[in-house]
Order: structure tokens, then sequence, then C-alpha cells
């Protein structure tokens, strides 16, 4: 569990240099800081693999299900901020936002202590980025229109189709996310 904790706080101090330790963040340049996300990534996934914990629950058809519209629907803002689709001008943070939402996605399905560490501890991180980054800037200006609803198309197509392939990388994986 400890690789899986260092791989998650690992995850949240590169991404906060850049507001808390802007010094330390400019030292270490870009590919520093990729570095370390990149490592991070690689102690989560050994971690997460290695974790053993309580198990509260499994993962159900239902839970599934509400897992995969939710995951879509976070792929979606990805993509909508990519193309500035009509939601980037409501939504201050539709990146942080779908990466939310795909943590918690992510807790419904998989009900043991090291799905809590790992989407948990990456669902606060995005909430705290999101609270970080307003503090720092307050101010925000909304990309103004037109929105062009090929770009709405795109995005939604751009999301099912990153789903579909995700959900078959995870089948390869052993972690069948579609149905029972």
């Amino acid at each position: 569990m400890l690789i899986l904790i260092l791989g998650v706080a690992l995850w949240w101090a590169a991404h906060l240099l850049k507001r808390l330790a802007p010094g330390l963040r400019t030292r270490l340049g870009r590919g520093g800081v990729a570095g370390l996300l990149g490592l991070s990534v690689l102690l989560m996934i050994f971690g997460y693999r290695l974790a053993d914990g309580p198990y509260w629950w499994g993962a159900t058809a239902p839970l599934k299900g509400i897992n995969n519209l939710l995951v879509l629907v976070a792929f979606y803002l990805f993509a909508a901020d990519g193309m500035k689709t009509r939601v980037t001008a409501r939504l201050r943070h539709p990146q942080l936002t779908g990466f939310a939402l795909w943590a918690f996605a992510h807790l419904l399905p998989n009900g043991d202590l090291p799905s809590f560490v790992l989407f948990g501890g990456l669902l606060l991180w995005a909430l705290v980025e999101m609270a970080v980054i307003n503090r720092a800037e307050p101010r925000w200006t909304p990309p103004a229109g037109p929105f062009p609803a090929r770009k709405e198309v795109m995005a939604v197509v751009g999301a099912l189709v990153v789903l579909l392939v995700v959900g078959l990388i995870h089948r390869w994986l052993g972690y069948n996310p579609f149905g029972g």
C-alpha cells in the first residue's frame, strides 16, 4: 500500500508545484515535472496491483453501467476542452471536472481500500487543484463563441471512441468494464 500512497502523493506534489513552489518547478523544468508525473503513474499502477486491504463490495452490472456513463461524460469534457465547445463557456475547469468525474466513477464499482486510496486520492487532488487555481486566478474569462455543432459532434464521437478503446484495454488487462 505504501507504493500506491507514494504514487498518489507524488502526483499531487508534481501537479501542485506550479502554484505552491514555482521556483522549484522552474528549476525542474518541463522534463523534470513530466518525469515526476511518469514515475507517479508507474508507482500508482504497481502499487495498486500489489496493494491489499479490506473489500466491501464488488462490481455489479449496474455499477459498471453507471461507471461507464460517467467515464463517457469525463472523456467528453476532455474533448470539449480541447475543441472549445459550448460547455467550456460555462465550466471553468472541464478537464479537471472530467478527471474528478472519472475518479468518482471508478469508486462506484471498486469497493476496496486500494481503490479508495487511488481513486479517492485522485478525486480529492482534482478538487483541490480547482480550488488552488481559482484562488490564484480568481478572474476567469470564458471562451466566446461561435461554438459550431460539428465540434460538439466531434467531441462526442471522440469520447465514444476513447471509451471503447480504453474499455478494450481494460478487458485485455482482465478488468471487464462492459457487463456483469
